[in-house]
């Protein structure tokens, strides 16, 4: 087994765990109330990361790609963006068609009467979502493993609340801890599955990282652009801290780069 592959699976797992850790706050009920008062400030703190790691990472490195083996008087730079705007668009399309009443870092309340339907309809509109970061997780590590550190950072910062909002509505619907333990297990294997099928997959098709990051990037940024900076600003008011913690979360990553561009180095 590569070392890619390896470090894959511990990125994937443990991203997969933070789905699972975020349904288990929501026993006993004390830690669900702790839990919910700094699920704001996660966000805020994960959505800053996500933007930072998209914009100064990952496109860069999609065009670094898109220029290998190419003559650069003959690239044509549509091709990635395209893709870009497809993931963007395809989330769009998931999110507000197959799960039209969720949204990520929202705890619903069980007198709103969720039907089951939709409780589990906004799973499987998550799990869309949840398999691509296990594709950018994958796409990132192979590409190399400070990369692949940082996507994984960005990716596991918003699990835990991602984890107990779906658990939320599971509970609103009415179903109990079981429920909510195979809702957000499902979410945690679909981020698994969708690391290790592109790790099978772009091993024998050296080319498809270069056209799934920036599909994957497509999906991330609408997540952390339409649906968290969004549901942040709707729901933390005028609160100076979220903000703070929002550039927060682009510093984190900035010193992390440098750290580890220093030790790849």
């Amino acid at each position: 087994m590569s070392s890619s592959f390896w470090q894959i699976l511990i990125f994937g797992s443990l991203a997969a765990l933070g789905n699972i850790l975020g349904g288990l706050v929501l026993f006993p009920s004390k830690v669900q109330t702790y839990a919910k008062r700094s699920v704001r400030l996660i966000l805020a703190v994960g959505t800053g990361f996500m933007l930072a790691v998209t914009f100064i990472e990952i496109l860069p490195k999609t065009i670094e790609l898109w220029q290998q083996n190419v003559d650069h008087s003959a690239i044509n730079y549509t091709a990635p963006m395209v893709l870009l705007l497809a993931g963007y668009l395809l989330t769009q399309l998931l999110e507000h068609t197959i799960a039209p009443h969720f949204h990520l870092g929202e705890e619903v309340r069980a007198d709103e009467g969720i039907s089951v339907g939709s409780a589990y309809a906004a799973v499987a509109g998550m799990g869309i979502h949840t398999f691509f970061d296990g594709v950018m997780i994958a796409a990132a590590s192979q590409l190399s493993a400070g990369l692949g550190f940082l996507v994984f950072l960005a990716v596991a910062l918003h699990k835990f609340p991602e984890g107990l909002t779906v658990g939320s509505m599971v509970l609103a619907a009415g179903k109990a801890r079981g429920g909510v333990m195979a809702a957000t297990i499902t979410l945690g294997l679909t981020t698994l599955l969708g690391a290790l099928i592109f790790h099978i997959a772009g091993e024998g098709v050296s080319s498809l990282v270069r056209y799934a990051l920036p599909f994957a990037a497509g999906v991330t940024l609408y997540v952390a652009a339409s649906d968290l900076v969004p549901e942040i600003n709707h729901h933390s008011g005028r609160s100076v801290f979220v903000t703070i913690a929002m550039f927060l979360g682009v510093g984190l990553f900035f010193a992390l780069d440098i750290t580890l561009a220093s030790f790849f180095h």
